[in-house]
């Protein structure tokens, strides 16, 4: 299993998208904290905060984290490779497991550098220190709640098809209804008592939860679950191949 997550860690920082994906996630988001003016632009903000970057790097990994999981099983089954891959001495759950540990670190990867907009901002806000480190490592958790949850969903949609760029696209049109879909249908107000369980059913609620700088057993129980649900399917999905 170890040999299979070192092999995607290895074929994703080998290849020059991978570094156009990272560099590309890190290009946006210090443009709208730092050069556009927009709310969530650091400069003009007028009090130290990097809530911007959590506001707008969901969206991001929209496109980023299908970007990185398009390939994990549908490069395989295109190549062939897929086959081979089954005959190694490892069960379909390590391999499903090895995939989704590799994109999520290769996730961390991405999420590290803006580790310095928070040194920046709690070095030279006025006074040095003045930030809601509290909230901020809430939001960096949540964060990597959601960022999991999307490659959960990124690996299953891979296991589906065998051309990337329908993965790619699936991925990011899965991603955004679970993230924002719910929330959608929860404010046409239509299911009368409902309504807020189907709000809780979306990523964005709970992701809004962590980002106070409370963990709430509840949400962390959501992500686990969401994960776990999409992997099992991922799971399944190799499995049927041998029906």
């Amino acid at each position: 299993m170890l040999v299979l997550f070192r092999k995607e860690i290895n074929l994703f920082l080998s290849s020059l998208i991978g570094y156009i994906v990272v560099i590309v996630f890190l290009l946006i988001n210090s443009l709208f904290l730092w050069v556009f003016p927009v709310d969530s632009n650091i400069l003009s903000h007028g009090y130290a905060t990097v809530e911007g970057l959590f506001i707008q790097a969901p969206f991001v990994f929209l496109f980023l984290i299908p970007a990185i999981t398009m390939r994990t099983f549908a490069e395989e089954k295109r190549s062939g490779t897929l086959e081979l891959l089954l005959t190694k001495p490892l069960t379909d759950t390590q391999i499903v497991l090895s995939k989704f540990f590799a994109g999520f670190a290769l996730v961390i990867f991405s999420l590290i550098p803006t580790l310095i907009y928070v040194i920046f901002v709690y070095l030279y806000g006025y006074p040095a220190g003045n930030l809601d480190m509290g909230g901020t490592w809430g939001s960096y958790i949540g964060l990597l709640f959601l960022a999991s949850g999307f490659v959960a969903i990124g690996v299953f949609v891979s296991s589906i098809t065998d051309n990337q760029i329908v993965s790619f696209i699936v991925s990011v049109f899965l991603c955004g209804f679970i993230y924002l879909g719910f929330e959608f249908i929860y404010t046409l107000n239509i299911f009368g008592n409902i309504d807020l369980f189907i709000k809780s059913l979306g990523i964005q609620s709970h992701y809004i939860s962590m980002s106070r700088g409370v963990i709430d057993s509840r949400d962390v129980v959501y992500f686990l679950s969401l994960i776990i649900f999409f992997l099992l399917l991922t799971r399944t999905s190799l499995e049927s191949r041998k029906w």
